[in-house]
Order: C-alpha cells, then structure tokens, then sequence
C-alpha cells in the first residue's frame, strides 16, 4: 500500500492506488462511503490547496480520527509537511462541524415521529410501549480522557472519582436500535457533573430544544447514576425506566425487581456498545492532550454523525420474533422462582442439608443442550459468551468440574461458581432439570433470583453440563496469559536451620 519513492505514499486521489480493504482499515468507512462523504464535501466551500486535495483532507482527517495516529506519522505516510498536515485536519474538521454534523446529528436533524417508525426495535416497543408508540430514548454518558492540567480548579473539575484519571464527559442519546440522536457536551467529570445533574442541565437549559422534541409518555431508559433526575423527568410527562437497587441491608435484588430489571438491561445494552463504537474511532480512545479540548465535541459529534450516516444500526430486530420475545419476557417477569422458594424453604443452601461432591460428568441424567437451547433460556447471549471463561476457572488441575448432588432431591445439582469480579467471592448456584430440560434456577449474586433468563454463573453451570463436557477443544479460543507473568505472591518457603549448625550455639558442658 505505501511504497517507498513513490509521490504520495497513500494517494486517495488515484483511481485504484487503494483497494476498499485498504479505505476501510484507513478511514473506517468502505470505498462507495468515502467516495460518497468526498462528494458531498465537494460540492461545499473546502477548496483544493497547493498540497493537497479536498479528497486527501478528508483522508487525512478520517485517519487521523481512526487511527489516532499523531500528525508528525501523517506527514510521513501522506509525504506532506507536518503542518500542511496539520492544517488538513483542521479544514477538515471545521468543515465537517458546520455543513456535514448538522444534517446527521443532533434533535433537530430527525423528528420524533421518523424515531418511532425507522429507528426503534420492535422488541422496545413490546416490552415498554403497552400499544401507545411513544419515542423510546436511551441516554448514558460516555468519556474522553484527557491529560492532567496545571491549572489546578480545572483539574478538580474534570477528574472522575469514579474512574479515577482527569476526563470529559458527553452526553449520548441514542434509539433502541442503535441510531445516535444527539451528543450534547462535552461536560466535567467531578461529583457535580453526575449524570442526573447533567440531565438535568440539559433540560432546564433546553439544550437543542430538547423539551419541544420530547412529548408526554415518550419513555427515557437510563442507568441508576441518573436516578436524581428522575422526578425532573416524570413532571415533563417522560416515563423512565432504571434497574431496581437493593433495598438497604439487603445483598441481592428479590425476584420482582430483579426480573423488571432484566427488561430494562433486554434494551439498554444498545447504550453501551454505541459508546465502545465511538471509541472504535482510536482517537477518540486515547489520552487526549489538553490543547485538543476545544475540538472534543468536534471530534466526537463527526464520529457519531458518520455512523448514523454510514455505518448500520445495531440491531432493527424483527417484528415478528421480538413480539415473541417480549411475550415471553413479560410473562416470565411475573412468575415466581419456585427453585429459589423451595431452597429456602427446605433449608437448601444451609450447611445442615448434606450435599455430596461429584464430577460434572457423572452427574445423573442432565439432558444434552444446543445452544439455542440455552439461549431460550438466557434470553440473551452475552451471559452465553462468559460461560467458557467461567468453566475454565472452574475445573480444576485434572479437567474435573465439581458440582454437587442432593440425596433426598432428585435432578437438583448445585455449584460453587467463582466471583470474575472478587476473588475471596464464591457464589452458589442450584439448578433443577428433568429428562429434557431446565426447569428452575437460582444463583446467591445479586440478580441470580430472576427467572427472566439467567445470570453468568447459572449459565456457566448449565452450559458445561449441557454442551461443554460434550465438546473437544472447549476452551480452543482461550488462551492463558498468567505463563507469561510473575506472580510476586508466590515465595519459596524458608529454610530451617538445624540449631546443630549454629556455629554460635553453646557447646555443651
């Protein structure tokens, strides 16, 4: 691709001098995109200069914001002078600011009627919407980390407790299938910049007419960090939907909080990977040096509006199986978890029921499972994708896995399954099944009384026991970085001295 004494190491100007694959690694958008974006740039007022043309601006500004590469690189791979470089990005971006985010991003460039019919999942709809078809909105904040300041109030202001390291944060508001609305901000990061205070700062300050966008009924999915803001929320006529927290001295969520919860969590994951696809834009993912805070909403508003334009949403969902899945969500939501009732009542999980310990593979009768199988009951997949990391902590040195039978329970196992997060924490699971099926679980985590799916640690158990102690090479794609590191835990003993070879010990009278 960049051959040496050519003119221009990467030529975006050339026909064919790049291939789609080359564009794509360079830019993050494919060959017909680029071309696209270029033309529309064109036909405004960014002009060829005597270094470069309006097509290497962009190029050279897309790569920059791909692939975080600093300017004096640019210069190197696009044989162009460090500030021709320089200068490049800054046409590129200020253009881009004013004539291309405008049309892409924002609440005034979409109306909340096209929100509702192109940009919302059926399954939202389903779960939340109780037949009105309101505007389903799901807000987080995201961060830019920065470098620290020497001006000392501002370094206050933008370092995160809660992440520990100085930052900016903006404000995301996306649709239940992925489609970035808006990005207000950037804001601080100190304790009076939490989400519910910013929500609230855009409100009452009616940022983007946000008050005249939204109507009464429309819902707002959120996270706990915004639950200050929830009344605000609720006198505009917005319905909000937050997961539960535990009710005080209590460790785990009771099942009809935990199962309202796993609704809320089915639709507020588009959130979060809408955050992971902006710092897919590796500029954007980096230590951002202070003299580039003017530019951070810039940056990061161009991201958001050439993956609105661009890039596919994350998931439009299909009416047809949403409506079943939110069917079965729903009804799920109000049931009981009789396992969970049942091992409290019979005093299960007390160290006078004796349980004895088995191997994995000898235990009695556990059907055989697809993973369709095992999806239909996490009602999920990422729960699925932790299952062999889960099974790899848990065997031990000779490939055992340990669970363990109930003499007066038929088809109950249990297993202790240990804490990815803590590592003094294990966590107990029961699983009920018959000759076929799953039919009751229960773990001690926090969410592990919901029967609406299942939390990591049953579904750990369930997959090893359904899937993985039928599969060869189980663990093929994960490989173990610990051989590679030191542990300064572990010490060799010490050595005992025989007080015979004391050459100071008294000799004996």
């Amino acid at each position: 691709m960049a051959l040496r004494g050519s003119k221009r190491r990467i030529d975006f100007d050339t026909e064919n001098a790049l291939t789609s694959s080359d564009i794509l690694n360079l830019t993050g958008l494919s060959k017909e995109n680029f071309n696209d974006l270029c033309s529309i740039v064109q036909k405004g007022n960014l002009r060829d200069s005597r270094t470069r043309s309006v097509r290497t601006c962009i190029g050279i500004f897309l790569t920059k914001l791909k692939s975080g590469l600093s300017n004096k690189l640019l210069s190197t791979l696009f044989n162009l002078g460090k500030d021709s470089v320089r200068r490049a990005i800054a046409s590129a971006r200020k253009y881009l600011s004013e004539n291309f985010v405008p049309s892409n991003l924002g609440f005034n460039h979409i109306s909340r009627e096209e929100v509702i019919t192109s940009h919302t999942r059926p399954l939202a709809q389903s779960l939340f919407g109780k037949g009105m078809y309101p505007a389903i909105i799901v807000a987080d904040g995201t961060y830019i980390y920065i470098q620290k300041s020497s001006q000392f109030k501002f370094q206050r202001k933008c370092y995160s407790m809660h992440k520990h390291r100085p930052l900016v944060k903006p404000m995301v508001f996306v649709t239940t299938s992925g489609y970035i609305i808006s990005v207000i901000g950037p804001y601080y990061s100190d304790g009076k910049n939490n989400d519910a205070q910013i929500m609230k700062h855009i409100i009452q300050h009616d940022i983007e007419e946000f008050k005249k966008w939204v109507a009464e009924d429309d819902i707002m999915i959120v996270d706990r960090g915004f639950r200050d803001a929830l009344d605000l929320l609720q006198e505009m006529g917005i319905q909000t939907k937050m997961p539960a927290f535990n009710k005080k001295g209590e460790s785990q969520l009771p099942v009809e909080d935990s199962n309202v919860t796993r609704l809320v969590t089915k639709i507020r994951w588009v959130v979060e990977s809408v955050n992971g696809r902006i710092k897919s834009w590796k500029y954007l993912d980096r230590v951002l040096p202070n003299s580039q805070i003017p530019f951070v909403s810039d940056y990061v508003n161009i991201a958001c509006a050439i993956m609105n334009k661009y890039w596919p949403e994350l998931n439009t969902g299909d009416s047809e199986q949403d409506e079943q899945l939110a069917s079965k969500m729903l009804y799920l939501s109000k049931q009981k978890n009789l396992l969970h009732e049942k091992i409290i009542e019979e005093g299960l999980d007390k160290r006078s029921c004796k349980w004895q310990k088995i191997d994995a593979s000898s235990a009695p009768s556990f059907p055989r499972l697809s993973e369709e199988d095992i999806r239909n009951i996490t009602v999920g997949v990422y729960q699925l994708k932790l299952a062999p990391s889960y099974t790899r902590e848990h065997l031990d040195d000779d490939g055992n896995y340990e669970v363990f039978t109930c003499d007066h329970e038929e088809n109950l196992l249990c297993a202790k399954i240990q804490s990815r997060h803590i590592s003094s924490k294990c966590y107990r699971v029961w699983v009920k099944y018959d000759d076929i099926s799953v039919v009751g679980w229960y773990c001690q985590c926090k969410a592990g009384s919901r029967v609406v799916g299942t939390c990591s640690h049953v579904t750990a158990l369930i997959w090893y026991l359904g899937i993985g102690k039928y599969t060869d090479n189980i663990f093929e794609n994960c490989r173990d970085w610990s051989k590679y590191l030191l542990d300064a835990r572990n010490l060799p003993d010490p050595v005992t001295v025989d007080e015979s070879d004391n050459e100071e010990a008294n000799d004996e009278e």
